[in-house]
């Protein structure tokens, strides 16, 4: 016999968890919205001081790649190199993390021990960056970009871990499923609102980011790491709650 909150579960809801799907979904959404302005900060650091890659855009780094073997350009072809194999170890090791999870029903939970290696990253990108005056060059600018993009593959990682289809980093599937459903009109309004706002939470990131790079860049590390540890304190706090604990009793029958 099905459990009912089994049967309360939904495609918009996190794996085994009570309550209002609608809930859950939104905080769900809540937490990506402030991993993806992490993102956009993340990513104006990498492109402006750190050999004009992304941190988190794998796909401009590949076209970065072609553009430097094009130009036969050392620097810009080493970067990118840099970037996507910092980016390809974090998803690596994030993903490895997220699916050793104790409680692999429960996903908020899961996703931590991944989100707590990315603000390891990130403070150790924060250390070299105030060391380097948030100028690094030469070897200093590489370790960095390749930490950077570290964190954000393995917040990815994460992210995937949330049950929902969210990504963080790489947000053109957004915008493609955004603008589809809005012009088929085949989506609950509602959804496409929250995807909007994962594209104004990016680009308000990397916004503000800017902003501080030009005024106050060595406080600009402080920007991704307060995301991280913004979702990391709100999946303890839902854990911790009395639905939390419900939600986790009921993942625990759910486990064959």
């Amino acid at each position: 016999m099905r459990d009912t909150n089994d049967a309360a579960a939904g495609p918009g809801r996190p794996d085994g968890a009570g309550g209002s799907g609608q809930d859950d979904a939104s905080i769900v959404f809540l937490f990506a919205v402030t991993l993806s302005a992490g993102t956009g900060a993340t990513d104006v650091a990498s492109f402006v001081r750190l050999g004009n890659v992304f941190a988190s855009v794998m796909t401009g780094n590949l076209i970065l790649l072609g553009l430097a073997v094009e130009r036969l350009s050392a620097a810009l072809a080493t970067n990118s190199l840099i970037a996507i194999a910092g980016y390809v170890i974090g998803v690596a090791l994030g993903a490895r993390l997220v699916s050793a999870g104790a409680e692999p029903r429960w996903r908020l939970h899961r996703v931590i021990p991944a989100l707590l290696v990315e603000i390891v990253l990130l403070t150790g990108f924060a250390v070299g960056w105030e060391l380097t005056g948030g100028r690094p060059g030469g070897g200093s600018k590489l370790a960095l970009l390749a930490v950077a993009a570290a964190a954000m593959g393995t917040q990815s990682a994460a992210a995937s871990g949330l049950s929902l289809r969210v990504s963080t980093t790489y947000l053109t599937g957004t915008l493609t499923t955004m603008i589809s459903a809005l012009v088929t009109r085949n989506r609950d309004k509602r959804v496409q609102g929250r995807e909007l706002w994962q594209l104004l939470a990016v680009a308000g990131g990397a916004a503000l980011g800017g902003l501080v790079i030009a005024v106050a860049a060595a406080v600009l590390p402080a920007l991704p790491i307060a995301a991280v540890v913004a979702v990391v304190a709100g999946i303890m706090v839902l854990e911790r709650s009395p639905g939390g604990d419900r939600q986790q009793k009921v993942a625990r029958r759910r486990q064959p």
